[in-house]
């Protein structure tokens, strides 16, 4: 039973936010924790599964072998977190809850980022297809092997939703369990824009940093030249470096605070009152207010046009297909090159496709390349 410290803390959340109490439960019935609330539970679970400890050695935009200073898909993970927490946190939301989410919301990528993922979901159009955010619901309701009573990390049923629904999409065949015709929870909708507010800010950050993105390229870009005139005006002295990280930090509290006042203007004004009012706000709650809605398209244009059509980026996206592509036709050409442990799922799984597609997203970039070499590369062990 938990104490009444924990009922105090649920007794602080917002009419609308999503109470571990009220949880629709898990796949596999468990005894509650006698210290942890439900949501809390899932965020450690998560953390420690082997999924999310490979996230470190996967792509967000820049693959490993580029330099050590630049985000890994676990990183970017963290940072949408503690984005989501915070917000959270000033919403009277649930902080676990929309932790959890947020520390799942990336774990079924697969290396080498969307270039991986575009590549893959092609080789599978066959076999339903290949979507990282189905994939991160596979791991944590099957793949993941770290209990003895049932498959999978058994999270709650809301944390789920979050990882299916993610990105406002909702009509995922995977996500019929959860009705798509409505809105996730609140907690999970907010993980939605940090992880938009995160990769936004980094991406500049790293862009810069890396010389592909040049502060030419940015100019005219309302959001990143408001951060610029900001900091100048506060710090008119910083060398370079300092006054990126500066207008980096300024550009996430400026996005995160226009989506928090946005967001409890809706709440107000539409009278929200509970978690069902949250999902019949189709299709969500968590947003922009208008003008920065256009400052951030403004701002992901921008980034799309200079940083991620640039040609070493393409380069390496054209390379990661082949790499993947590799993978995949060696594997489904004969299996038994796999792990054991990786075919022993062939029988609990719809297709041999969906196996191979399991084992590659699950690889790192650096696994993924070790496997092609020793796959293709006749003098290397294997």
């Amino acid at each position: 039973m938990l104490g009444p410290g924990f009922s105090a803390v649920e007794a602080a959340l917002a009419p609308y936010a999503m109470r571990s109490a009220a949880s629709r439960g898990r796949l596999h019935c468990e005894a509650e924790h006698a210290f942890r609330l439900a949501f809390q539970r899932d965020r450690d679970r998560i953390i420690h599964c082997s999924a999310f400890r490979r996230l470190e050695y996967k792509t967000q935009v820049f693959v490993n072998h580029e330099g050590d200073y630049f985000r890994t898909r676990l990183t970017h993970t963290m940072e949408t977190a503690q984005i989501a927490r915070t917000l959270a946190r000033v919403l009277r939301l649930n902080e676990d809850l929309a932790e959890a989410v947020a520390l799942a919301h990336d774990l079924g990528h697969t290396p080498f980022g969307h270039a991986g993922e575009t590549a893959l979901n092609c080789l599978m159009e066959p076999s339903g297809g290949f979507d990282h955010n189905a994939q991160s619901l596979r791991i944590v309701d099957f793949l993941e092997e770290r209990y003895p009573a049932f498959p999978g990390l058994n999270l709650s049923w809301e944390v789920r939703e979050g990882i299916v629904k993610h990105s406002g999409r909702y009509d995922r065949p995977q996500a019929q369990e959860f009705d798509p015709t409505k809105a996730p929870c609140l907690e999970a909708q907010l993980v939605d824009v940090a992880d938009e507010i995160a990769y936004n800010a980094h991406d500049i950050d790293d862009g810069l940093e890396s010389g592909m993105l040049s502060l030419s390229a940015l100019e005219g870009v309302s959001l990143w030249e408001e951060s610029l005139r900001e900091t100048q005006a506060d710090c008119p002295d910083l060398h370079s470096s300092l006054r990126r990280y500066a207008s980096v930090r300024y550009l996430i509290d400026r996005m995160a605070t226009d989506l928090a006042t946005w967001m409890q203007e809706q709440l107000t004004a539409r009278r929200l009152s509970s978690v069902e009012d949250v999902r019949a706000c189709y299709p969500r709650i968590a947003d922009f207010s208008p003008p920065m809605r256009r400052w951030n398209q403004e701002l992901k244009a921008a980034l799309m046009e200079h940083l991620y059509r640039h040609y070493r980026v393409t380069r390496m996206a054209m390379k990661a297909e082949k790499i993947i592509r590799g993978l995949f036709e060696a594997y489904m050409s004969e299996p038994r090159q796999m792990p054991p442990s990786i075919r022993r799922q062939q029988e609990t799984a719809e297709s041999p496709a969906r196996i191979v597609a399991d084992y590659i997203a699950g690889l790192t970039d650096r696994s993924a390349l070790e496997d092609y070499r020793k796959l293709y590369d006749p003098l290397e062990r294997v």
